[in-house]
């Protein structure tokens, strides 16, 4: 089993950490201080710390929106959406149906599965 060390900026100190390494839904797992590789984590992340910088020029597909919400509300969020941390900050640029289904649904926190970047990695998102 891999372990992984999550360094929390003190304004994200009351979130949920779960992780999974085969894809099922993740299980409530505590932080741990151990060292571990350095792949994605899956993470339930408040909405309200994910940035979504990338403003859209077409609106989401409603009906996509509403199906997600009813799946959502029966048997939870599936897929994560991707969120890349870059400096203590998250930053989400896929996933638009499902984070509008979770803001509609007034869910407090997504799952995601983060990947750590740097800030050349996140200029290169926003070209």
């Amino acid at each position: 089993m891999a372990s992984f060390l999550l360094r929390v900026p003190n304004s994200l100190r009351s979130f949920t950490v779960s992780a999974s390494s085969n894809g099922a839904p993740p299980s409530t797992a505590s932080l741990s201080n151990s060292n571990g590789g350095g792949g994605p984590v899956i993470l339930e992340l408040p909405l309200d710390k994910i940035r979504r910088p990338l403003m859209r020029t077409r609106a989401n597909d409603p009906i996509k929106v509403k199906e997600l919400m009813d799946s959502i509300s029966e048997i939870g969020l599936q897929v994560p959406i991707d969120v890349i941390e870059v400096d203590g900050e998250y930053y989400g640029f896929s996933g638009c149906h499902r984070y509008e289904a979770h803001q509609r649904l007034g869910l407090p926190c997504i799952r995601c599965k983060v990947r750590r970047g740097t800030k050349e990695t996140l200029r290169h998102h926003l070209r």
